[in-house]
């Protein structure tokens, strides 16, 4: 039987629905301190294989992360009408890797949370969702204390300013992101990080800025790490 899983659980083996951002390293920090061992990240591509859906990270970025992670990177290349499909056959191919139990970010939007209880269901994987129903602020609070180092990147132009691109998430942009009206963690896509340093990371990675791109009523802030 396929269980929402919270906590309680040690020595065991997963994959990490990873999008290179806070939400999903905090996940996957806490699935480590909880016992588990990373077997792998995943991660869709759009359709031609050059940049993350979720953050529009280009594959080159995602590379140098999970290396400095040092945990194997899954891709799978998808629109996004055989999004679900292809998220399916790549967690069949990790069941076949005695790979029992996915991890993702998820906070408390519970269409999200269904989402992943569908598809895991349908393989027969266990989903943990190690910051399901904390605080947000307490969330946060606990990347920053950990030493993460998480920069915005994408931001949602009808809610946020570009001026916010390329900046630290830390106290003080959180302060600034109440004071809009905004949900401090982005969880309904108002902006996105990329996370560059950690704990759980081999060696820190540098940001190297290109360019500001507007798409799909976004601003993009194009990037490399070196």
């Amino acid at each position: 039987m396929v269980r929402l899983i919270t906590k309680g659980l040690n020595n065991f083996d997963f994959f990490c629905s990873w999008s290179g951002g806070k939400d999903s390293s905090l996940a996957l920090y806490r699935a480590i301190q909880m016992g588990g061992r990373p077997k792998y990240l995943l991660n869709m591509l759009r359709e031609d294989g050059k940049r993350s859906r979720s953050h529009g990270l280009n594959l080159n970025t995602l590379q140098k992360l999970a290396h400095s992670l040092e945990i194997p990177l899954i891709t799978r290349s998808t629109t996004w009408d055989d999004y679900e499909k292809n998220y399916i056959a790549v967690l069949q191919e990790l069941k076949k890797q005695e790979v029992y139990f996915g991890v993702f970010g998820d906070i408390d939007i519970e269409e999200n949370r269904k989402w992943v209880e569908y598809v895991c269901s349908i393989v027969k994987i266990n989903p943990l969702l190690p910051l399901w129903k904390k605080s947000r602020k307490k969330l946060l609070h606990e990347l920053f204390d950990l030493g993460f180092k998480a920069t915005i990147i994408v931001v949602k132009a009808d809610k946020l300013n570009k001026k916010f691109l390329g900046k630290i998430l830390n106290n003080e942009i959180i302060v600034k992101l109440e004071k809009l009206g905004i949900d401090i963690s982005g969880e309904t896509g108002e902006y996105h990080t990329i996370v560059t340093n950690g704990p759980i990371f081999s060696h820190p990675l540098i940001i190297k800025k290109k360019k500001i791109i507007q798409k799909n009523g976004y601003f993009i802030l194009d990037i490399d790490v070196i």
